[in-house]
């Protein structure tokens, strides 16, 4: 399921130069949690972050890959160490 994901996003995230780092699914507090990590030069900020969920939500929804229900969390990846 994630790499379906990753090939549906990638090329439209690219446009804006920003690049998937990782993709998973958790559950927490009985809730499913679709996590999509990301990256930009030289940092991803807020704005990268909604910018990022404004493209990556139309897409999911009109693939409706996803049977359950589920919250979409668009974050960095952080700092390098």
């Amino acid at each position: 399921m994630e790499e379906k994901i990753r090939k549906l996003i990638e090329k439209d995230l690219e446009k804006e130069k920003i690049s998937v780092v990782d993709i998973y699914f958790e559950e927490e507090y009985n809730q499913e949690n679709l996590y999509i990590i990301i990256d930009k030069k030289p940092y991803v900020d807020i704005d990268t972050c909604v910018l990022a969920t404004n493209i990556i939500n139309p897409i999911l929804d009109k693939e409706d890959l996803i049977e359950e229900s589920y919250i979409l969390n668009v974050c960095s990846k952080g700092e390098d160490e």
